[in-house]
């Protein structure tokens, strides 16, 4: 498995990591819906671990999906893996997606190339 790239942290410690994950074929609707009811509990685990703002994108012809996070640094995003709602979410999405051998999504780092802030 990859770790994704850190794309920037600022100097307030914010950091911007983006990466790429892949969905299987004809799940599309199923992911969307999936996420759309996210759990609250999840939700407030990743913002617990300080990610404050999440996009995830879709390429449809290829239905890899890439992902965007801003969070900030500090213990809490290393235990999000070990929080048992991080792994319930990830059997949930495991049908849906390429997974690593633990259920948790196959992650390709995507290093920045340009920036304009």
């Amino acid at each position: 498995m990859n770790t994704p790239t850190i794309a920037d942290t600022n100097a307030l410690g914010i950091q911007t990591l983006a990466f790429k994950m892949q969905l299987k074929p004809g799940v599309v609707a199923e992911y969307k819906r999936r996420h759309d009811e996210l759990w609250p509990e999840l939700a407030q685990a990743l913002r617990e671990a300080g990610i404050f703002d999440y996009w995830i994108f879709l390429d449809e012809d290829t239905l890899a999906l890439f992902a965007v996070l801003k969070r900030r640094s500090g213990p809490a995003v290393e235990q999000l893996s070990q929080l048992p709602v991080m792994r319930r979410w990830w059997d949930h999405m495991a049908p849906l997606m390429e997974v690593e051998p633990d259920n948790k999504p196959r992650q390709w780092p995507l290093p920045p190339l340009f920036h304009l802030a």
